[in-house]
C-alpha cells in the first residue's frame, strides 16, 4: 500500500515539474458583445479581469480584447464565419508577437446573450473543421464562457413581466395626464365667483375668465395636437416611405438573427457538442446566469432571464448562479450584468470569471501532460 502512494505521488511530481518546465504561453480572453450591443457592452469587466488574472498568475500574461462591435443581423452561421476569420487573423499576428509558434496563444472566449451563441459555434466549427479527430485544435480554445446566454431559449416569464411593466407604465402615464386634466378642470371651480366672499378686483376678473376659458379649451387643445402630431407623423411616414421599406429590412435581418432561438433541437444539440467538447478537448464550458431573488408578493419566486437545463441533466452542473439584488427586472438585470451600480454582484461575478479561466488553464496544462504521456483516447462525437 505504502508503495503505491509512494508511486502515485511521485507520477504527481513528475507531472507537475512537467508543467512548470513548460514554455509561457499567452493568455488571450476574448470578449464578444451580445445582440444589438457594442464595444462599451462590458464597460471596464474585461481589464478589471485583465488586473485579476495578472496578479494570481504571474507565470502567464494575460490580455483580454473585445471582438470589435458588428452587425447582429442576417444568418448567425454568417457571424460565425466573420468572427472565426477575425479570430485565426489575431491569433496569427499574437502567436508571432509572442514567439514559442503555434499553439502558444491559449484562448478563452467569453460571450455575453447571444455572444455566446457566436462564442459556442465558433468554438464547434474549428473542432469540427480539422483535418482529422487528432489533429490539435488550432486556435488553441481552452474556455468558453458565457454571461447569460439563452442556449435553451428565454425564459417565457421575461415576456410576461416585462409586458406588465410596459402596462404600469401606460397607467402611469394616463394617471399623469388624468391629474393634469383634473387639474385644470379643478381651477373652473375654483375661479368661479362665491356670493359669500367679498368681490374681486376687475383685473383680477379677467384674469379668472381668461383661466376659465383655458379650462373649457384645454381638452379640444389636447385633441387638436393630437390630430396634428398624428398627422405630422402620417406625412412623415409618407414623405419617408423609403426609408420605412428598408426599415423593415432592417428589423427582418435583425429577426433572423436570433431566430436561433426558437430552435429548440439545435439549441439542445448546441449544449450536447459543448459538454463533449470539454470531455474530448478539456475545453471548460461555463455558464453564468443572472438571478433575481423572490421579492413577494409581487415576485413569490426567484426569476432567471435563461432558460436553464432540468437539474437532472449533465449541463446543469456546468451552469453558476449571479445572484442580482439591486434589478427590478430580469431584462435590467440581463443588460446590466457589466455595471457595478445595476449589479450588486458585479464584484463577484469577476472572481468567479477569473476562477473559471484559471480552472481552464491547469486543465489545459495537465492535458498536455496527459497527451505527452499516454495513448490515444477515443472522442465523443460532436
Amino acid at each position: 500500500m505504502s508503495t503505491t502512494n509512494d508511486t502515485s505521488n511521485q507520477q504527481q511530481e513528475e507531472s507537475l515539474a512537467v508543467v512548470q518546465r513548460l514554455p509561457k504561453d499567452l493568455l488571450l480572453i476574448v470578449f464578444i458583445h451580445g445582440f444589438k450591443g457594442t464595444d462599451s457592452t462590458f464597460e471596464n469587466f474585461p481589464s478589471r479581469l485583465q488586473h485579476i488574472l495578472s496578479e494570481s498568475m504571474s507565470d502567464v500574461p494575460v490580455e483580454c480584447v473585445v471582438f470589435p462591435a458588428y452587425e447582429t443581423k442576417g444568418d448567425l452561421t454568417a457571424a460565425v464565419v466573420r468572427f472565426a476569420d477575425w479570430l485565426t487573423t489575431l491569433t496569427v499576428q499574437k502567436e508571432v508577437a509572442n514567439g514559442g509558434g503555434a499553439g502558444r496563444v491559449k484562448i478563452v472566449l467569453c460571450g455575453h446573450s447571444m455572444g455566446g451563441l457566436l462564442a459556442a459555434d465558433s468554438l464547434l466549427e474549428f473542432v469540427n473543421t480539422r483535418p482529422d479527430k487528432n489533429a490539435p485544435l488550432w486556435p488553441s480554445i481552452i474556455g468558453c464562457i458565457a454571461f447569460d446566454t439563452p442556449f435553451l431559449g428565454i425564459h417565457p416569464f421575461v415576456f410576461k413581466n416585462s409586458a406588465t411593466r410596459v402596462v404600469e407604465y401606460a397607467n402611469a402615464a394616463r394617471s399623469v395626464v388624468s391629474d393634469a386634466y383634473s387639474f385644470f378642470k379643478g381651477s373652473e371651480s375654483l375661479t368661479s365667483p362665491n356670493p359669500t366672499l367679498p368681490q374681486i378686483t376687475a383685473a383680477a376678473s379677467e384674469t379668472a375668465s381668461s383661466t376659465s376659458r383655458w379650462t373649457s379649451w384645454a381638452p379640444a387643445a389636447f385633441a387638436v395636437g393630437s390630430a396634428i402630431v398624428a398627422g405630422t407623423a402620417a406625412g412623415a411616414a409618407y414623405m419617408r416611405r423609403d426609408d420605412l421599406t428598408s426599415g423593415y429590412s432592417w428589423a427582418s435581418d435583425h429577426m433572423k438573427y436570433v431566430s436561433s432561438l426558437w430552435d429548440e433541437k439545435a439549441m439542445r444539440e448546441r449544449v450536447d457538442n459543448l459538454l463533449a467538447a470539454q470531455v474530448n478537448h478539456g475545453i471548460v464550458f461555463k455558464t453564468f446566469y443572472v438571478l433575481l431573488p423572490a421579492s413577494p408578493p409581487a415576485h413569490p419566486n426567484s426569476r432567471t432571464f435563461v432558460v436553464l437545463p432540468p437539474r437532472s441533466s449533465p449541463a446543469f452542473s456546468h451552469y453558476y448562479p449571479a445572484p442580482n439584488c439591486v434589478s427590478t427586472d430580469e431584462v435590467q438585470a440581463h443588460m446590466g450584468m457589466f455595471k457595478a451600480g445595476n449589479n450588486d454582484g458585479y464584484y463577484r461575478l469577476g472572481l468567479a470569471t477569473a476562477q473559471g479561466v484559471r480552472e481552464a488553464i491547469m486543465r489545459n496544462r495537465m492535458q498536455y501532460v496527459s497527451v505527452t504521456s499516454n495513448d490515444e483516447v477515443p472522442e465523443k462525437k460532436i
